[in-house]
């Protein structure tokens, strides 16, 4: 055993912002270093410690030389020879910043966030693959999304790619998923074996009583005192179906403003103008906010207060969730954690893996029942009956979905994977 802390470095094209794969390195990093390890990152964006952070640009999905190779792997199925150069070439660049990486670090053991499930940088996933076959260091994939779950990526000129490394079947590599039908579907395509860690909140320790800082929130984004905050706390992205939130809100019949807190993601920016055409259509306020809300607060350059998602869901009187397809749903916890009513698509992996665990939501299918909006309404109408939903949901996620979730799974991890405990 080494007589130094044990390092882990956690690898992922970005480690920024509020999108879900930040947040669990987030709390797994937590979790990591209370049982005595200590992190590094190695990503193309990162809002971790300047002095722990390995940034390589082309690490990044959304770098232009990236991006021009994504364009022509997942647009038809032909690659050119440029193309394939430009990808080993890239390989080997990263492959040579992440042998850097491990030794000025001193790193015992990697943890990949998602860059060997979804293909979102080629080069990236196959630098890490080869990385690993040729040191045998002991890894975990944490997969929060593979490729075959994303309809953008059906059509491709990458099939070689993706055998090979999304993910790969490695003697040093184990395998974490974050749903079960991931883990069947992972072991029916690759034959490879995996562990079940579902996202988490800390329960055990409920959200602090507001303090202040966000009690102008609602006045600076414009909400009247006699109005409803509904709140939308994910990307703005198709599968997310937050013209249902919209739908929802017009048919409401009270006064309401619907917030969404984050950007458009990687996927462009015509579902928002789509959203925005329909919000108008419909006579709906709606609100593109993320310039001020982060995981944390801050302020911006122009001296406006930035809220953090914390402060978004403790001012809002009910969250919209109107997904159809998730890997887990940490927009669904969240909200759970900080006690607020939920109105949710009833997608496959809350129906198979969460709701059987008791929880109280409102549930939207394919259309938005009136039963739906009456529920809705009637919610926001008598708040002592939200205030009940809250409480029971609250204690069936520190049952089900607390941090003593995560770190058992974790110690018996690291066990497996390199015999640290």
């Amino acid at each position: 055993m080494h007589a130094h802390q044990k390092r882990i470095g956690f690898i992922s094209p970005r480690l920024a912002g509020t999108d879900g794969v930040s947040l669990e390195t987030e709390k797994w990093t937590g979790v990591l270093e209370s049982l005595g390890y200590k992190s590094f990152f190695f990503t193309g964006e990162s809002d971790r410690p300047a002095n722990r952070t390995y940034l390589v640009p082309e690490a990044h999905f959304n770098h232009p030389q990236i991006q021009s190779l994504q364009t022509d792997l997942f647009d038809d199925y032909r690659r050119s020879s440029k193309t394939s150069g430009r990808v080993h070439f890239l390989r080997f660049h990263l492959k040579e910043h992440l042998r850097t990486f491990v030794e000025q670090f001193g790193i015992d053991l990697l943890i990949i966030e998602n860059a060997l499930a979804i293909p979102m940088n080629v080069p990236l996933g196959l630098a890490i693959t080869e990385f690993l076959a040729e040191t045998c260091l002991p890894a975990i994939g944490h997969h929060h999304d593979f490729a075959w779950e994303r309809q953008r990526y059906a059509v491709n000129a990458a099939a070689d790619y993706l055998r090979a490394a999304f993910p790969p079947v490695l003697p040093s590599l184990r395998h974490v998923v974050i749903n079960s039908a991931a883990g069947a579907e992972l072991a029916r395509r690759t034959g490879a074996s995996s562990v079940l860690i579902p996202n988490v909140m800390d329960f055990d320790t409920p959200p602090p009583e507001p303090d202040g800082y966000a009690d102008d929130l609602r006045a600076e984004l414009g909400i009247a005192e006699d109005e409803y905050f509904i709140l939308q706390p994910t990307r703005i992205v198709p599968r997310k179906r937050i013209e249902h939130a919209i739908e929802l809100v017009r048919r409401l019949d009270l006064k309401c403003t619907l917030v969404i807190t984050h950007a458009a993601g990687d996927e462009g920016l015509s579902y928002q103008k789509y959203l925005q055409d329909y919000a108008n259509l419909m006579g709906v306020r709606v609100l593109f906010a993320s310039e001020r809300f982060g995981y944390y607060r801050s302020t911006s350059a122009d001296g406006k207060k930035i809220y953090s998602l914390a402060d978004a869901y403790q001012q809002a009187d009910l969250v919209t969730y109107p997904s159809t397809v998730e890997g887990f749903g940490n927009a669904f916890l969240e909200t759970i954690y900080y006690k607020r009513p939920i109105v949710m698509g009833m997608y496959a992996i809350y129906r198979i893996d969460i709701q059987p665990k008791g929880f109280d939501v409102i549930g939207i299918g394919n259309v938005i029942e009136e039963s739906t909006v009456q529920k809705a309404r009637d919610i926001l109408l008598h708040p002592d009956k939200a205030a009940q939903m809250c409480a029971h949901n609250y204690e069936i996620g520190r049952r089900y979905y607390s941090y003593r979730v995560l770190r058992n799974g974790l110690v018996a991890l690291l066990h497996e994977s390199q015999g640290l405990i």
